[in-house]
């Protein structure tokens, strides 16, 4: 019964460590996202930051996202460190608890049960030591799974703003876009493009000049229907001789 006592014990006063442990694990997932996504697109787009002469800038995003990530992995180690620290301690408090609890009961120590003790402990001393990676495992399981269901429970795009028609009848062919305010977002409070006029007709030639930046492919991306039109309407007209 002590030895039950020390266990369950010292499962309790993991409980409320596992808890900020899943916090700070979500938190460092985050942040791994983002510095991997950042060093992704560096490697993907090498050619045009050294053309730009960018390297500088982008080594200092990745610094920053990198002591961000820091910040994050700190307490998740030391949580961890905590844990291993109290389990791999239980075998030892387990039997310290029970040999003062038969001291104090007054219960005699003879070498039959004494020997019969130290074998039964060593054979849980192992399944108590691995309590620390399997809190680990499931803490991480438990992460993983919530960002794969926020990832499949994330709402559609919505394209109500954005129509396609199509005539069999005549060869007109528009792409017109009115009063729209464009964003990657749905609920972001700051459009990427705002107040879009813009109406081609068949046969007309565009080009779409701007600094780097400026929101090129954050308009074609929106004539193809995959950038969210929070105000305003943008249409396709396809358009084929019969």
């Amino acid at each position: 019964m002590a030895s039950l006592i020390v266990i369950v014990l010292t499962v309790i006063c993991n409980a409320p460590i596992a808890k900020l442990q899943h916090m700070f694990q979500s938190k460092l997932m985050v942040a791994q996202d983002g510095r991997l996504k950042a060093c992704s697109e560096a490697l993907v787009n090498m050619k045009v930051l050294k053309l730009y002469a960018w390297e500088t800038h982008f080594k200092n995003v990745v610094g920053t996202l990198r002591k961000e990530e820091s910040k994050h992995l700190t307490p998740v180690q030391l949580q961890k460190s905590y844990n291993i620290f109290l389990f791999w301690m239980s075998p030892v408090l387990v039997s310290t608890a029970t040999f003062w609890a038969r001291y104090l009961l007054r219960i005699p120590l003879h070498a039959n049960n004494v020997f019969t003790f130290l074998a039964t402990l060593r054979l849980v001393q192992e399944p108590i030591r691995v309590i620390p990676d399997i809190i680990a495992a499931i803490i991480d399981a438990k992460v993983a799974f919530a960002r794969i269901v926020n990832f499949l429970a994330a709402p559609e795009l919505q394209t109500d703003n954005v129509r396609e028609r199509s005539n069999m009848t005549c060869i007109n062919h528009t792409i017109f876009i009115r009063s729209a305010n464009l964003s990657w977002e749905m609920d972001s409070l700051k459009p990427t493009l705002r107040n879009i006029d813009l109406e081609i007709q068949l046969g007309n030639k565009i080009a779409i000049c701007g600094e780097v930046g400026s929101g090129k492919s954050t308009l074609l991306t929106a004539i193809l229907g995959e950038v969210a039109c929070m105000d305003g309407t943008v249409s396709f007209f396809y358009n084929f001789h019969n």
